[in-house]
C-alpha cells in the first residue's frame, strides 16, 4: 500500500506541482487551506503533511497547533517561501520534523519525503 501525503497550501499551482512530483510514488491528497487540512484528517488517514506557513485565514503553524491538539502525531514538514530565520525555528519548535524552502527542486522534495519515511 501506498503512503499517504497531505499537502496543504493555498496556491494551486504548488498543489498542482508537488502532486505531479509524489503522485507516482505516493498518494497524494490535496488541501487548499487549513481549515480544509483539518477537514480532511477527520475523514481520512496520512502518514505525512507538507504544510505551506503562508496561508490566509489560517497559517501553517495555527493548522499544526490544531491538529497537534487533536491528538494526531503526523509528522510535518513545512514549505516555506519566506526562508526567515524566525519561520524555520518556529516550525521545529512546534515540532515539525524538517522543512523545504520553496521554490525547491523535485528531487530536493523526493529525498526529504523519502527520508521521514525510512525514518518511521
Amino acid at each position: 500500500m501506498k503512503k499517504r501525503i497531505l499537502v496543504v497550501d493555498d496556491d494551486s499551482m504548488n498543489l498542482a506541482r508537488t502532486k505531479k512530483i509524489l503522485g507516482k510514488e505516493y498518494d497524494v491528497v490535496l488541501a487548499d487551506s487549513g481549515k480544509k487540512a483539518l477537514e480532511t484528517l477527520r475523514d481520512e488517514t496520512v502518514d505525512l503533511i507538507l504544510m505551506d506557513i503562508e496561508m490566509p485565514k489560517m497559517n501553517g503553524f495555527e493548522t499544526f497547533s490544531r491538529i497537534k491538539d487533536l491528538g494526531d502525531e503526523i509528522p510535518v514538514i513545512f514549505l516555506t517561501a519566506s526562508g526567515m530565520e524566525d519561520d524555520v525555528v518556529s516550525a521545529i519548535r512546534l515540532g515539525a520534523v524538517n522543512y523545504l524552502k520553496k521554490p525547491y527542486l523535485p528531487q530536493e522534495l523526493q529525498k526529504r519525503v523519502s527520508q521521514e519515511f525510512e525514518r518511521q
